[in-house]
């Protein structure tokens, strides 16, 4: 049945809304296994209930000026804290709307850990870079082979591993934190978090 001129300035505007809002995603990171972004804020309802299943307060929802479609989406706080990734993924597991979605599973093996976020040593500010040994993120990294040490003192990220959970990050001492937190924008651009 053809759309009549209602329906098609309907989608035509949902589509808009969509693209801006994945156009200024660029400033946030999403919540575990988050459809891509058009797709994401098409199903999103802002409910709010993948926020409540956060145990450890990492997700929250966008304020309003974040976009037309993006505001009271849900979005991870890694700048303050790490996602832990929890077993079962509880705020995915909350999603009635199908905005958060694990993936298909061969078996009953867990999903493989989704890729968040970047993270970055800045070897200008890291404490273990400047010289004297630090180690504070050591333990933090819940990831085997994501986080290396150049020399058995100075950290490394894997990017190539890492999954963005930014634990690191909440675990460094330093003021700035030593460690950059950048959103995925496409395969290989980043755009850092501030």
């Amino acid at each position: 049945m053809p759309l009549g001129r209602r329906e098609l300035f309907t989608l035509g505007w949902r589509k808009a809304a969509a693209d801006t809002g994945a156009r200024r995603s660029r400033r946030w990171i999403r919540p575990p296994h988050a459809l891509p972004e058009a797709e994401f804020l098409s199903k999103c309802t802002g409910c709010g209930d993948c926020i409540a299943a956060c145990p450890h307060d990492v997700v929250f929802a966008l304020a309003a000026g974040s976009g037309l479609r993006a505001e009271t989406t849900p979005a991870l706080d890694l700048l303050r804290r790490g996602c832990r990734m929890c077993d079962g993924f509880p705020c995915v597991a909350a999603c009635e709307a199908g905005a958060l979605v694990l993936p298909d599973q061969a078996g009953e093996a867990p999903p493989a850990p989704p890729r968040l976020a970047l993270v970055e040593i800045d070897t200008d500010t890291c404490l273990a870079w400047l010289g004297p040994e630090c180690g504070a993120c050591a333990h933090a990294c819940p990831v085997p082979g994501a986080l290396e040490w150049e020399g058995g003192t100075k950290p490394v990220v894997k990017t190539d591993i890492c999954t963005g959970c930014a634990l690191c990050r909440e675990a460094c001492i330093v003021d700035p934190k030593a460690i950059k937190v950048s959103a995925w924008v496409g395969d290989e651009e980043t755009v850092e978090v501030r």
